[in-house]
C-alpha cells in the first residue's frame, strides 16, 4: 500500500530569526579519542539551545569580559556585550566603519578594547556612555593585534603595515613604535606580571617584545607556516601559538618554553585546515594540564598539555570556519564561527572528558 504523498518541509536557516530564542535544534558529531589517539567512538551529542543571534554577520572574535559576559565582534561593525549565562545582549557598541577584528578586554574590569580593519583602536565602558571613551589612531592598514598591559596603563597594538605601537592609555598617545619589514602582525598577547608581550607574525616568526623601549628580547625558531595567533599561560612560564594550512599541512599548535631555554616543549597536530585560536583551559577543566584549539574545518580539539594526545573532538558541523576561541569560566568555552555566531561549549565528565555545545547565539 503506498502512502500518501506530502510535500516537503521547508527548513528556516537560523540566521533568519532576529527576535527571540530560536526553535530549530542542531544536533553536531564529537568524535572521543583515546590517550594514544586512536578513535574511540562516536557520539551524538544532545540538542543545544539556539538564542537570537548577537551579530548579524560573521563573528571574527569572542573575548570572555568576566564569569558571565563576553565581549563579540564581526563583520557587522558592532561590539556586543552578552550575557551568555542567560542568553541576553547586555549592550552593543557602534563606533567603527568596517569589521572588528580583535577585541582585548581589561582584566577585573567593565572596560574593553575593539581594533578594526577601518585601523584604528576603541576603547569601551560596560557602563559608560555610548562613544569610546578613547580612540587610538596610528596604523596604516588593518590593526590585527591588540594586548593590554597587566596594570591597564599600556595598550599594545599590531598591524599589516609591520609596526607594532605601544600607547598610553590615559592619554591615548603613542609613546613607543617599532617597525620590521616583513613583520606582517597576526596577534599580540601580554606576559602576565612582565613588561613582555608575544608577538605572531605571517612571516612565520614569534617575537617577545620588551615594551620598556619595544624592543626585540627574543625570536623562537622560524616555523614552517604562517603562525595565527598565541597564548600565554597564567604563569607565564609557557605560550602556545598556532598556524595555517590546508589538508593537514601546518594546521598545528605549538607549545613553547618561556622561561630560560625558550624552547619548543610540544606539538598538536590533527587539524585539516588553518588553526584559528589555542587557549590554555584552567586546570578545574581537566585532571590534566590541557589546551584547546579551534580550527577552520569546524572543529574544536582537547589536547593533553604534555604527551599532544587529542583528548576529545568537537565537530560543529554547519558552523562555518571557527574564528576564535575563549575561556569563558572554569567549565565552559566561547567559540566564535563564519555562519552560527558563538557557541557556548561546556566540558562534561559524565562518560569521560567529552566537550558538549549547549547554546549558540
Amino acid at each position: 500500500m503506498l502512502l500518501p504523498w506530502s510535500p516537503p518541509c521547508k527548513v528556516l536557516c537560523r540566521s533568519c530569526a532576529v527576535m527571540g530564542k530560536l526553535q530549530s535544534k542542531l544536533k553536531h558529531s564529537t568524535y572521543k579519542y583515546r590517550p594514544d589517539g586512536i578513535l574511540e567512538e562516536r557520539i551524538q551529542t544532545k540538542a543545544c539551545q539556539e538564542y537570537s543571534p548577537a551579530h548579524v554577520d560573521t563573528v571574527s572574535v569572542v573575548a570572555a569580559l568576566s564569569s558571565d559576559l563576553c565581549v563579540s565582534g564581526g563583520k557587522d561593525k558592532t561590539a556586543v556585550a552578552y550575557d551568555w549565562k542567560t542568553g541576553n545582549v547586555v549592550r552593543r557598541f557602534r563606533g567603527h566603519e568596517r569589521e572588528i577584528t580583535k577585541i582585548a578586554c581589561v582584566h577585573r574590569s567593565s572596560q574593553f578594547f575593539s581594533a578594526s580593519r577601518d585601523r584604528t583602536v576603541m576603547m569601551w565602558d560596560l557602563h559608560g556612555p555610548s562613544q569610546p571613551r578613547q580612540q587610538f589612531s596610528g596604523h596604516a592598514m588593518v590593526v590585527t593585534g591588540l594586548a593590554v598591559s597587566p596594570d591597564s596603563s599600556q595598550l599594545c597594538t599590531g598591524s599589516r603595515d609591520n609596526t607594532l605601537l605601544l600607547w598610553d592609555v590615559g592619554t591615548g598617545q603613542c609613546a613607543e613604535t617599532a617597525s620590521i619589514s616583513r613583520n606582517l602582525v597576526t596577534h599580540l598577547c601580554w606576559v602576565p606580571q612582565e613588561p613582555y608581550i608575544l608577538q605572531t607574525s605571517e612571516d612565520k616568526t614569534i617575537r617577545l617584545w620588551d615594551s620598556r623601549g619595544l624592543q626585540v628580547a627574543h625570536i623562537f625558531p622560524t616555523k614552517q607556516h604562517i603562525q595565527t595567533y598565541c597564548e600565554v599561560s597564567e604563569d607565564g612560564h609557557k605560550c602556545i601559538s598556532c598556524s595555517n594550512g590546508f589538508g593537514g599541512e601546518g594546521c598545528e599548535a605549538t607549545l613553547w618554553d618561556l622561561r630560560q631555554t625558550r624552547n619548543r616543549i610540544c606539538e598538536y597536530k590533527g587539524h585539516f585546515q588553518t588553526v584559528t585560536s589555542c587557549v590554555f583551559l584552567p586546570r578545574a577543566l581537566a585532571l590534566m594540564p590541557t589546551i584547546a584549539t579551534s580550527s577552520h574545518d569546524c572543529k574544536v580539539k582537547i589536547w593533553n598539555q604534555d604527551t599532544g594526545a587529542c583528548l576529545f573532538t568537537l565537530s560543529l558541523d554547519g558552523s562555518g570556519p571557527l574564528t576564535s576561541l575563549a575561556v569563558g569560566d572554569t567549565v565552559s568555552l566561547l567559540c566564535a564561527s563564519f555562519s552560527r555566531g558563538i557557541h557556548l561549549l561546556r566540558v562534561d565528565y559524565s562518560q569521560g572528558l567529552a566537550l558538549r555545545e549547549v547554546a549558540a547565539f
